[in-house]
């Protein structure tokens, strides 16, 4: 599979920004995704995470309330909304595939995606 982000760029804080990741390659349906951010000299963090269906999704405590995670398996495609937009929510944001097929957790660790996109950078000025 391959994932390809876009959507990122330049907002103000309190904006908005919507995130794509568009697969192919492997059947999308078939597995879970989540979204990862990254700024300079930190660890990659989780951000948010949904299940193969659509049906079930698990947000990181900074942006519960303020970001959606939404997936349209007909267009293989994996969604961010993000609300409400705060300076520390800039960083270059990934997508990733989950290892497992048709799993039923939600993975939060970087180390149950086996599969990453380039990443989009998002930067929320102050």
């Amino acid at each position: 599979v391959q994932l390809q982000a876009s959507g990122g760029g330049l907002v103000q804080a309190g904006g908005s920004l919507r995130l794509s990741c568009a697969a192919s390659g492997r059947t999308f349906s078939s597995f879970g995704m989540g979204w990862f951010r990254q700024t300079p000299g930190k660890e990659r963090e989780f951000v948010a995470c949904i299940d193969w269906s659509g049906g079930s999704t698990r947000y990181a405590d900074s942006v519960k309330g303020r970001f959606t995670i939404s997936r349209d398996n007909t267009k293989n495609t994996l969604y961010l909304q993000m609300n409400a937009l705060k300076p520390e929510d800039t960083a270059v944001y990934y997508c990733a595939a989950d290892r497992k097929v048709y799993g039923s957790d939600l993975p939060y660790s970087q180390n149950e995606y086996n599969v990453w996109g380039q990443g989009t950078l998002v930067t929320v000025s102050s």
